[in-house]
């Protein structure tokens, strides 16, 4: 009887060893998939985007690297035949109106998942979640449809109201209160799991220590999941850095001069990859590729920043 147990063991065992190496077979050949996709599009993005560089496109000649990083012209004009296009304004433009659409969604976006997880009932939180994964799940354009017909005419009676000649609404301003509606939901729902993972004893121990709840929520919780939160943060400014469809609707197609003026027209990196890209062809659509290869080197040194930033965050928690 033992014999035939331990035969039985070992048949179980070694089943089980097989089936692990199958898991981890299949494991990692997903993971291998999942991860070659990037290395793909990052590969056809480069060997497009270099064109414009290396080849005297149409008999106008190459276009300059340097120009095209530093310089404030972006192609004006009916024919293509010429090789103007810079981007470096329109790189400021698009960090500019990041931070600025961060300004407004990150406070709310926290404030409204400290309330949902710490301060309304139950059932509010319930229902208010729910709206939240709503809002999270619409597609872009819709946000933009409704930049379009909202957003645009608020921001036009605004600046007639002050004297300001606005262009139909299409503005900083318009794009920045988009991004914010689109990245609010973004926000809110991690930070929202990373308010209600901080461990309860930290918060009843602030409390037992006499302070109020007020004082506990914003000195305690938020201190406690400020790493969560600022992971948040940074999938908000992902998703501000990388939508196109909405921000073209309401951002008004500037094509050369930076402006910090919030009543005046502005581009992103997505819009001047988008507008005009099935119409374009030879050069004018090659550098559409360049476009998005210096928009993906972006998102990659700012998650770098805020990754090395958040790093420093979570050893001061350490040291808490």
């Amino acid at each position: 009887m033992i014999a035939e147990a331990k035969k039985l063991q070992f048949r179980s065992t070694s089943k089980g060893k097989i089936t692990d190496k199958i898991a981890k077979i299949i494991f990692m050949s997903a993971t291998i998939l999942s991860a070659s996709f990037i290395f793909v599009i990052a590969g056809i993005v480069l060997v497009r985007g270099v064109i414009p560089f290396t080849t005297d496109n149409l008999g106008v000649g190459r276009v300059s690297l340097f120009s095209f990083l530093t310089g404030d012209i972006w192609l004006i004009g009916e024919t293509f035949a010429s090789n103007l296009y810079s981007i470096g304004f329109i790189i400021i433009s698009t960090l500019f109106i990041t931070l600025l659409s961060l300004a407004i969604s990150f406070p709310v976006g926290v404030l409204t998942a400290l309330f949902i997880a710490k301060i309304a009932p139950k059932p509010l939180a319930k229902v208010l979640r729910t709206v939240i994964e709503t809002l999270a799940s619409i597609p872009s354009i819709v946000f933009g449809l409704f930049g379009a017909g909202v957003i645009l005419k608020l921001v036009y009676d605004f600046s007639a109201l002050i004297g300001y000649q606005s262009k139909g609404g299409n503005s900083i301003l318009s794009v920045v209160i988009v991004l914010a509606l689109m990245t609010i939901p973004t926000i809110t729902t991690i930070s929202e799991v990373a308010i209600r993972s901080v461990d309860k004893s930290i918060e009843q121990g602030s409390l037992a220590l006499g302070a109020s709840k007020t004082q506990t929520n914003f000195k305690v919780i938020l201190s406690s999941a400020k790493s969560g939160i600022f992971t948040a943060a940074i999938l908000g400014i992902g998703r501000s850095l990388g939508e196109a469809t909405a921000v073209s609707l309401v951002a008004g197609g500037r094509r050369a001069g930076i402006s910090f003026d919030l009543l005046d027209t502005t581009s992103t990196l997505t819009t001047i990859m988008l507008e005009g890209l099935k119409e374009t062809t030879g050069i004018d659509y090659d550098i559409r590729f360049s476009v998005g290869l210096v928009l993906m080197v972006v998102i990659l040194l700012t998650n770098l920043l805020l990754n090395s930033i958040k790093r420093r965050v979570g050893v001061v928690n350490v040291k808490e």
